[in-house]
């Protein structure tokens, strides 16, 4: 049975991805990690070394973590292209630490048949300190209907939907042109309020903290 597909219809402003519990990160995973990506920085997995530099031991990549929270996109967005995706290292990743990620959409618009939505990231350890921000835009379809119609070769559902955002709250900003297509339809209203919520804490150690 073909996973369950996500749809822009369905997605309001404040919806909160369901949150990835990686498990501890472990000497051998950072190991297995180097041979995958081609990076064997002996920071990462040559504890002698790590500690001659002034660690107190070997660290992960931060692109280790970085593809986690990639993951967390793809597990949500099932069905969705992603169209951009960008982070911010914050704090280090030790072994033993637990990685969780999290994400909320913060922005949605349509416009000409494409529709986008804006994700917040960030992940977190088990004691609640952010080691990582970022954002992604992922394009989707905006109903099924529209999947159908599109991959048959007709023209896409269009839909003018006004830009929402957790960020700019104020009515008519940033509207969206009305479609120019014949019997364009008009965005439905949703009786849900978007969740007021936000962004995770900035870590004031992070300035202080080496990066990769």
């Amino acid at each position: 049975m073909p996973a369950r597909k996500l749809y822009f219809e369905a997605i309001r402003v404040g919806d909160e991805l369901p949150a990835l519990a990686k498990a501890p990160v472990d000497r051998v995973q950072l190991s297995r990690y180097a041979g995958a990506s081609g990076d064997y920085n002996p920071v990462h997995v040559d504890e002698l070394y790590a500690k001659s530099v002034g660690m107190p031991s070997v660290y992960a990549p931060g692109m280790l973590i970085m593809g986690m929270l990639g993951q967390l996109i793809s597990d949500w967005a099932r069905g969705g292209q992603l169209r951009r995706y960008g982070v911010r290292f914050i704090k280090m990743v030790w072994p033993g630490d637990t990685v969780v990620c999290k994400g909320r959409v913060s922005d949605r618009h349509g416009s000409g048949g494409r529709y986008f939505v804006e994700i917040d990231l960030w992940a977190e350890n088990q004691r609640g300190e952010l080691l990582m921000k970022g954002q992604a835009a992922i394009q989707l379809f905006y109903s099924l209907e529209d999947e159908n119609r599109q991959r048959s070769g007709q023209s896409p559902i269009v839909v003018e939907v006004p830009r929402e955002s957790i960020l700019t709250p104020a009515p008519n900003a940033d509207v969206a042109p009305a479609a120019e297509e014949t019997g364009a339809k008009k965005a439905p209203s949703s009786k849900k309020s978007a969740k007021t919520a936000t962004a995770p804490p900035e870590d004031p150690e992070a300035a202080k903290t080496p990066r990769k």
